[in-house]
């Protein structure tokens, strides 16, 4: 039990990384208002010029959900904008959304049950707001000017937990899905850093998931690689969800960066390249181009937010 709650509740260090460049929004946009507040979104729109069909076929519309550890982080341009930017320059559209932060009043974290309750509430409500944008995007697509056919889920570190959960909610017909339309799925998942948090056993897609794009650090001391599993309890990091991809012929990528912690959490820039390939061949097309790579970038910078290990902060004492 210790084990596993410590490996979650680290999720609280935030990961998000100041742009050098701001790309403004097209629009923004009231999607749904809760009883915390109102949650807004961002539409980046394609930019002028730019290619955004491939084939004659239209490309998705990228949701992007910021990172932050459930405690903090924001939609707002100033964050990820070379991102947001460089995907707009490639023909795509992408929109930033809010959500409520379930962890931002929390000031204690321990090893114990009520934590993991803590912790599993805050991506339920995170995945909701998710599906409550969708929504939201679905109904109002020809205003918003974004591919309502064809939507990409991505996110960094809690971002990314929460496409991933979102997706694996879906698959496995979870009430907090039924918000969406019955036969509706996403096109793809980009997930850097990111898990699945289950409380029914091993993770399983009785529906077969859309494509998923996963970047790790093998080291990774916040949001775990591989997996921990307590009871019926899994927190599944991308080697053991990308072991369920490949065990079912389903259509996936891995990029593994070999002694990298928690940094690749903030690697979209750097690995655009491979995610656009993805976007076109997998997504678009429709081809299973599977990849399982293992990464050795000595290029990477490591913050001191990635690297600690904040094991012993919570041991018992």
């Amino acid at each position: 039990m210790k084990r596993i709650l410590t490996t979650i509740i680290i999720l609280l260090a935030a990961s998000v990384c100041l742009a050098q460049t701001v790309c403004e929004p097209s629009g923004t946009y009231l999607y749904c208002q809760r009883e915390t507040g109102d949650l807004y979104l961002d539409v980046y729109d394609p930019a002028p010029g730019s290619i955004t069909e491939i084939d004659g076929i239209r490309k998705p519309t990228i949701i992007y959900i910021f990172g932050g550890g459930f405690k903090g982080g924001s939609r707002s341009p100033q964050y990820n904008s070379n991102w947001f930017k460089y995907l707009s320059d490639a023909g795509y559209s992408v929109v930033a959304i809010d959500y409520r932060l379930g962890l931002r009043d929390v000031t204690e974290m321990g090893i114990n049950a009520k934590s993991a309750n803590l912790l599993y509430n805050a991506i339920q409500i995170a995945v909701e707001d998710l599906f409550a944008a969708t929504r939201f995007l679905l109904e109002n697509a020809d205003q918003l000017g974004i591919n309502a056919s064809s939507l990409v889920i991505s996110g960094s570190s809690a971002g990314a937990i929460t496409a991933l959960q979102a997706e694996w909610e879906i698959c496995n017909g979870s009430d907090i899905a039924g918000i969406l339309p019955e036969d509706f799925n996403y096109s793809g998942v980009l997930a850097f850093s990111g898990a699945i948090y289950s409380r029914s056993g091993a993770i399983r897609y009785p529906k077969t998931p859309c494509p998923h794009f996963l970047c790790h650090g093998t080291e990774d001391k916040i949001v775990p690689y591989t997996q921990i599993a307590l009871l019926k309890q899994r927190f599944a990091g991308s080697d053991a969800i990308a072991k369920v991809l490949a065990q079912n012929g389903f259509n996936y990528q891995i990029w593994r960066f070999a002694g990298n912690s928690h940094e690749i959490a903030n690697s979209m820039v750097r690995n655009l390249p491979e995610e656009i390939h993805f976007l076109e061949d997998n997504v678009v097309k429709g081809t299973k181009r599977n990849i399982d790579a293992t990464v050795d970038d000595g290029g990477i910078v490591v913050p001191v937010w990635a690297s600690g290990d904040y094991k012993k902060i919570y041991e018992k004492r």
